[in-house]
Order: structure tokens, then sequence, then C-alpha cells
């Protein structure tokens, strides 16, 4: 009979401390997605890209590239996106905006123009992945002026060798009308990423706001 009473009394423990480990458990926090924090809000500034196929909000990564986030800045402030088009769309790739070129009927130089001083490259761990603005560039890593571009898909063989200062926090729907859209070859480049005329992508204004937001993804670092 003891023995009985013994066992009885080793498996009322044992369900005892079952039970504290699984309070344990739910009682640990879930981390958000991608590493978010949500409680931690920060208020930053943020870019309103109006366009005529709906609205694309980017935040800004001024410890990661400073210098391309304040020539991003500028030439906002300047009017210098105010009318352009989306000239290079790729399915799968990005779609690409900024240079004055495209605000006239000449398609054979869209993607040849910029403007501002320039800047020079800041090169940095920032994963090239679906939301990321970074700046377009010649064959020179100095050579980013205004042109940049938004990642639809993960471009990991980018990392390193363009300088990402951004990311999409609204609008990738917007985003993804954009690279949809019908395309043919512009001028003699041959690449088959060029809108159609008869149903551009413009950036009609770019509006600079502060606002409040969860804090950057874990990924979203240097």
């Amino acid at each position: 009979m003891r023995s009985s009473i013994i066992r009885r009394s080793v498996f009322a423990r044992s369900l005892a401390a079952l039970g504290a480990g699984l309070l344990l458990l739910a009682a640990v926090p879930v981390q958000a997605e991608d590493g978010e924090d949500a409680a931690n809000e920060t208020t930053e500034k943020v870019a309103i890209l109006t366009t005529n196929m709906g609205d694309i909000v980017l935040r800004f990564f001024p410890d990661v590239a400073p210098n391309h986030v304040e020539n991003f800045l500028t030439l906002a402030a300047d009017g210098v996106y105010d009318g352009v088009k989306f000239h290079r769309v790729i399915p799968g790739f990005m779609i690409q905006t900024g240079d004055p070129n495209t605000k006239d009927d000449d398609r054979y130089n869209d993607g040849m123009g910029g403007a501002g001083d320039g800047v020079k490259a800041e090169f940095s761990r920032l994963p090239h992945r679906r939301g990321v603005v970074s700046m377009a560039r010649s064959n020179s890593p100095d050579s980013a002026t205004s042109q940049f571009f938004i990642c639809v898909g993960n471009p990991s063989f980018l990392d390193g060798k363009y300088s990402a200062f951004g990311m999409v926090v609204e609008g990738m729907d917007v985003a993804d009308k954009i690279v949809n859209l019908p395309r043919d070859e512009r001028g003699t480049m041959g690449a088959k990423d060029n809108p159609l005329p008869g149903n551009p992508a413009i950036i009609e204004k770019v509006l600079i706001e502060e606002r409040s937001l969860p804090a950057r993804p874990v990924w979203a670092h240097s």
C-alpha cells in the first residue's frame, strides 16, 4: 500500500512540474516576423512616392548609407523625381526610376541621365531582398546620381556591389503592378524592360514626412 501511495505522490509532483513548465513556455514572447519588434517604434522620415498606380512609402537607413539618404532627400526636395517614369522593369528582379530623361517622350535616352552632384559608393552587408531600395550606377562604383531601384525579387548577387539605402514599408503591391506592365525594347539596348508608352508608371510627386514606424527588421542593419 505504501509503495502505491509513493508512486501516486511522485506522479502528482511530475504533473505539477510539467504544468509549471508549460506555463513558462507560454510566457515566452513570440518574435515578430523577420525579427521586427513591433513594440519598439521610432519616428523617422519617410518618402511617399505618389504614382499614377498608387503610393509607395520608403523608409531610410541613414546609419548604413547616410550620403545616399541625404542625396535622395535633397533631390526629392528639389523636385527632381516629380514626373519621372519607371523606365526599367524586370519581373522577379526590380523596378528602376529616377532618370530626368524619362520626363519627355523620347524613350531612346531613358536610363542614360541623372541629376545632382553624385554620391560615392556606400556598400554594406545589407542584403538586396524584396522591398529593398538601392542606388543604380554605371560601371564605376562612385557613379550614382539620381536613379534608384526597388527590388521585387531577392537579387543577392547585388550584395556588396550596390548601395542599399532604404526599404519599402507600404506599397509593394504597387511595385508588383509596375513590374508586370507590358514592355518592349528601348532604343538599341535590346533589353525588353521598358514599359510601353501607352501605360507608363509615373512618379507624380515625392512627399517627405515623419511617421511612427516599427523597429527595423534584424536583417536591415549594416
